[in-house]
């Protein structure tokens, strides 16, 4: 019996679970620490400070930024209808000389446009059947670009799809469930339809931007300008870092627009003024939908969302 407990008591001293070797003898301590001098390490580190600054110094206008927003982006609409009503004669006159409207269409043409802005630049504000009034200024768009004949100028073209943009962002921000209208037919689902309005939202917005781009004379500022502004465009299109690139692109533009489209420096009497004027709240509308991307995120169908799930 002796020997018997002799012996085990060698063998269970020297037992080992791991009798190979192939297990790791150190203690889990967690997570390696990232080495902070690596450049990506630094980039991140700088992303996330300028991540929180946005959301720290955003935060006391957060739940206006909806508001604002919306009502940014129907500005120009509204400004359009107000133009249309103060310059009634010269509207029909230009209507029916340039652009051969019969007496009686031109007036219907200009009456439709002003009730359909007015009416749905209002519902858009106060978030009330968002759906109707989208598609209300959508048809506004286009009857314009057809009628006034500037479908095919490229610099109308751009900047109308970025106005397009920020109403899918409008729709995107008032999104309301559908009652399914037949059984047994699949409809897509509140959180997909979000998903790709506010994809198309994201893409159609950074159109105003290559617009700049490839328009008016070149200059140093003018390149760094538009090569990085480029990148944010990039990265508001794919939602890579969304909510800063945008808000980079919000005080881009708004710079932008209060130098280059000053419309109240030149007089009232000059042909020019009136394109600053259309020009300045056509910008205003772009900046108004990326509040809406600041404040929403750039939604499923983005690289910032996939991010989270890996």
């Amino acid at each position: 019996m002796s020997s018997r407990i002799n012996i085990a008591r060698p063998q269970s001293s020297s037992y080992s679970g791991d009798p190979h070797g192939l297990s790791n003898s150190r203690p889990s301590s967690g997570y390696r620490a990232a080495n902070p001098e690596d450049p990506l390490e630094k980039l991140r580190t700088i992303s996330k400070t300028i991540e929180d600054n946005i959301e720290i110094y955003t935060q006391p206008l957060k739940p206006h930024l909806p508001a604002i927003g919306r009502f940014l982006i129907v500005v120009t609409f509204l400004e359009d209808a107000l133009r249309i009503m103060t310059q009634w004669g010269d509207q029909i006159w230009y209507l029916q000389h340039h652009r051969k409207f019969p007496w009686g269409i031109s007036h219907f043409f200009l009456i439709l446009n002003v009730i359909t802005m007015l009416s749905a630049s209002s519902a858009v504000i106060l978030k009330r059947y968002t759906e109707y009034a989208v598609a209300g200024l959508l048809g506004v768009v286009i009857i314009q670009g057809f009628g006034y004949g500037l479908i095919f100028d490229m610099t109308f073209f751009l900047r109308n799809l970025s106005v397009i943009g920020g109403l899918f962002m409008v729709f995107s921000d008032s999104m309301v469930t559908r009652k399914k209208l037949f059984a047994g037919i699949p409809t897509i689902s509140e959180t997909d339809r979000k998903k790709y309005f506010l994809l198309a939202g994201r893409v159609l917005l950074i159109f105003l931007f290559l617009g700049f781009i490839i328009q008016g004379k070149w200059s140093i500022a003018r390149v760094f300008v538009s090569i990085v502004g480029l990148a944010a465009c990039i990265m508001v299109a794919v939602g890579f870092k969304a909510k800063w690139s945008a808000a980079f692109l919000v005080i881009v533009l708004s710079s932008f627009n209060v130098f280059a489209n000053n419309w109240w420096s030149v007089p009232s009497a000059h042909p020019q003024r009136d394109f600053l004027k259309y020009d300045f709240f056509q910008t205003l509308s772009i900046v108004g939908g990326l509040i809406l991307l600041v404040n929403m995120g750039p939604g499923g169908l983005s690289v910032d969302e996939k991010k989270k799930t890996y």
